[in-house]
């Protein structure tokens, strides 16, 4: 089984942006409503598309399974089939380990909502494990990895603009 280990947490000014090394727009839609056993996800990143399947629950730990399609394929049904869509920026930050023993780098994924979800900014990592440590930069602000409200699939059906505009 594919898994997925990431944490999610709010990110609190700009500072973050000196240490962007690339950066992507994407476009998502979900072909699932919350209430199912997992999210369907159809996503356009740059010039590349997939189809990913996730088990639908919180935490650190998820079934993740991600698999290329068509572009045309990707955009037909983001116009067509998804109950929900969002649009972001997703800026990269590479970060060294915490860990000597480790053998690479992490990568942060910053994640600049546009749209009806402007105004929150997440940052995600991906770990090898539950419990590795990692660096935790300064413009980090509080987990939100256990918040449904800030999961994507959420944020698409539920867009942050209709919360009230608040993040805490």
């Amino acid at each position: 089984m594919a898994i997925e280990i990431e944490r999610k947490f709010l990110v609190v000014g700009d500072a973050w942006r000196a240490e962007v090394s690339r950066a992507v727009e994407m476009r998502q839609g979900y072909l699932t409503q919350e209430a199912g056993r997992a999210s369907v996800r159809v996503r356009i990143a740059g010039a590349q598309a997939t189809l990913n399947i996730k088990a639908a629950v919180v935490g650190s730990v998820r079934a993740e399974y991600e698999y290329a399609i068509p572009l045309a394929d990707a955009r037909e049904l983001l116009d067509t089939l998804c109950v929900g869509k969002l649009e972001k920026i997703r800026h990269y930050i590479v970060y060294p380990v915490s860990d000597p023993g480790a053998r690479q780098d992490v990568t942060w994924e910053i994640d600049e909502f546009l749209g009806d979800n402007a105004g929150l900014v997440i940052a995600e990592i991906e770990l090898a494990a539950v419990d590795r440590p990692f660096v935790r930069p300064a413009w980090l602000g509080r987990e939100l990895t256990f918040d449904r409200r800030y999961y994507n699939h959420h944020l698409a059906l539920h867009p942050f603009r209709s919360w009230g505009g608040d993040a805490s």
